[in-house]
C-alpha cells in the first residue's frame, strides 16, 4: 500500500469526479490520502466529504497566501477544526516569498502563531516554504517540540540541512520525475524513517502525466522514482513511507500493523 500525504481533493478541479478519483486511487494501491484544505471557505464541505470516506484525512490551516485574512475569529474557527478527529494535521503553514500575496511580516507572524498552536494541539504540521528558507528555519527552531513535515521538498541546503539536523520529515512529490529536478542527493540523504510521498494534486503531475491533472493514484510514479534514486525496491519504499505516514497521521493503525 501507498499513502498520498498531500493532495487537494477539495479543489474545484475535482468537483465533477471526486469520488471517482478516490476509486482510481484505491485501484492503484493507494490506501490513504491526506487532503489539505487551504481554501477556508470550503473547509466544512471538505470535512463532511472526507468523513464519508475511509482512509481520507484532512489537514487545514491559514496558508501563507491568506495571511492577510488572519483574525481572532479565523484562529478560533481553525482551532475548533483542529480538534476534530477527521483533522489529522495542521497545514499547510509557512512562508511564500515568491508570490508575496500577503505581506512578509504578516506571513511570519501568522506562521509563528499557528505553529505554536499546533504544538499545543499535538498534531503534526505541514510546512510550505518557497524562497523563504532562512526565515522558515528560524521560526521552526523556535518550536522544537513541533512534528514537522516539509511538504513537496525542493528547497536548498539551508532548509535541507536544518531539517536533517532537527529530525524533520521530508515529503517528495512528482517534481522528482521532472527533467529540471536537481536534488537526487537530497532524496538519498533523507533517513528512511523520515521519508514521505505526495502528489500535491491537482498540481505537479509526474512523468508520464505532465500536462494533465494530477491525482492521488499518481503517487505510484513518485514512489517508483524515489525507489530508483535510493537504489531500493518499490516494495521497500512503499512499506517504509506507508509506515511513516501512518505513524504521523494514523497512529492507531500503525500500532496494529
Amino acid at each position: 500500500m501507498l499513502i498520498d500525504t498531500h493532495c487537494h481533493l477539495g479543489d474545484p478541479a475535482f468537483a465533477a469526479d471526486r469520488d471517482d478519483v478516490v476509486s482510481r486511487m484505491r485501484a492503484a494501491g493507494v490506501g490513504r490520502a491526506l487532503v489539505v484544505e487551504s481554501a477556508l471557505d470550503g473547509l466544512e464541505a471538505t470535512l463532511a466529504w472526507a468523513a464519508g470516506h475511509q482512509g481520507i484525512g484532512v489537514a487545514t490551516a491559514c496558508h501563507p497566501h491568506e495571511a492577510h485574512r488572519w483574525s481572532p475569529a479565523l484562529r478560533a474557527a481553525l482551532e475548533s477544526a483542529w480538534n476534530r478527529p477527521t483533522v489529522l494535521a495542521i497545514g499547510e503553514i509557512g512562508l511564500d516569498y515568491h508570490y508575496d500575496y500577503s505581506p512578509r511580516e504578516g506571513q511570519r507572524d501568522v506562521f509563528a502563531e499557528q505553529l505554536a498552536a499546533a504544538v499545543e494541539v499535538g498534531k503534526p504540521v505541514v510546512i510550505h516554504a518557497r524562497e523563504a528558507d532562512a526565515d522558515v528555519v528560524a521560526i521552526l527552531r523556535d518550536q522544537p517540540r513541533a512534528t514537522v513535515i516539509l511538504h513537496s521538498f525542493s528547497s536548498g541546503p539551508t532548509l535541507r540541512d536544518a531539517g536533517l539536523d532537527a529530525g524533520w520529515c521530508f515529503s517528495f512529490s512528482g517534481m522528482v520525475t521532472f527533467n529540471s529536478w536537481r536534488q537526487d542527493d537530497t532524496v538519498r540523504a533523507i533517513p528512511a524513517d523520515r521519508l514521505l510521498l505526495e502528489t500535491d494534486s491537482p498540481y505537479l503531475a509526474p512523468v508520464p502525466h505532465r500536462g494533465k491533472r494530477n491525482e492521488p493514484a499518481c503517487v505510484v510514479e513518485v514512489a517508483q522514482k524515489v525507489a530508483a534514486l535510493r537504489g531500493v525496491s518499490f516494495e521497500e519504499i512503499a512499506a517504509v513511507t506507508t509506515a511513516n505516514a501512518e505513524r504521523l497521521f494514523w497512529p492507531a493503525s500503525s500500532k496494529h500493523r
